[in-house]
């Protein structure tokens, strides 16, 4: 049970460590983009390529949906950034249903484990195993294997890793579980675990009046999905801009918080401890480019700023 890239990772190494799928459950499809075309799940596309069966279902409770899993009769379901399930559905299956979750649970229990990793500055990360129960991200692990994160790397690059990680992980769980050797460890609920929260349009607009590292955490930390992206005002016309890739340099300076410093080929904006300097960005209505590929032909006058 999956739906977006990082599960078809997962769901392929499964597939070529010679275990039987019996079936592929995915989000249904719906429509994206500006012209509103259908558009199918990663996990989708995986499994139409590979002639899996699959089942959509937009009620998990649904009772012929469950009558149609029932059916399939598996001994095991494995789920990877999919949906919260019903009881119905996870006790299903008489060896259980586990979950590969993308943080070294309990942190970052929740929906963008990834991106929260390098926004918070996290130096380690990795991806859990866990038996689901009747809440979110709590259930009982059964493996984590952790790596390290770099301080350049963006949210796009260490998916990447962890996915490869996952599939490692997911395999040493089935090996585990096939053998009868599984042993599970009860996750902690201490007052200060982090969450993963949801990504939203109020959360990835970067606040200027931040220090320069926070800011820089939280630009890598959402590239190149969502975005991070602020507003460029420069006299009377604003800009809502996405900003991919950027660096940070700590400087003393007596320049307003926001404030653009522009030439033909670098742009950086004023942060209390230095400047951030924009790399790749998008505009509105322009394709994501390069900062010098941008400011070939556009001039900012000196009241410029960002917000």
């Amino acid at each position: 049970m999956g739906t977006p890239e990082f599960a078809v990772g997962i769901l392929d190494t499964i597939l070529k460590n010679n275990y039987e799928v019996v079936a592929v459950i995915t989000a249904p499809d719906k429509p994206a983009g500006r012209g509103q075309k259908i558009k199918y799940s990663a996990v989708k596309e995986y499994a139409l390529e590979n002639k899996l069966s699959l089942l959509q279902p937009t009620n998990l409770k649904d009772e012929n949906f469950i009558a149609e899993l029932k059916s399939l009769n598996a001994n095991l379901q494995i789920v990877v950034a999919f949906r919260m399930l019903p009881k119905v559905v996870w006790e299903m299956p008489k060896l259980g249903t586990f979950n590969l979750h993308a943080s070294l649970l309990p942190n970052y229990r929740g929906a963008a484990p990834i991106n929260w990793a390098i926004i918070n500055g996290e130096t380690k990360t990795g991806v859990t195993t866990f038996f689901i129960d009747d809440k979110i991200d709590t259930g009982a692990m059964i493996l984590s294997n952790e790596l390290t994160i770099s301080n350049e790397e963006n949210a796009g690059q260490l998916h990447d890793r962890l996915m490869n990680l996952g599939c490692e992980t997911v395999i040493a769980t089935l090996a585990l579980i096939a053998n009868g050797k599984v042993t599970t460890t009860t996750q902690s609920d201490q007052h200060d675990l982090k969450t993963a929260f949801k990504l939203d349009k109020d959360n990835c607009k970067i606040d200027w009046s931040k220090p320069g590292i926070e800011i820089y955490n939280l630009i890598r930390g959402l590239s190149p999905y969502p975005t991070a992206w602020c507003f460029i005002k420069d006299g009377a016309e604003e800009w809502n801009v996405k900003i991919y890739e950027a660096k940070f340099q700590r400087e003393e300076h007596t320049l307003a918080i926001g404030q653009l410093i522009a030439t033909k080929k670098v742009l950086k904006i004023a942060v209390s401890d230095g400047f951030i300097t924009i790399l790749i960005l998008q505009f509105p209505g322009k394709k994501k480019m390069t900062v010098s590929e941008f400011l070939n032909g556009v001039h900012f006058t000196e009241n410029a700023c960002a917000y």
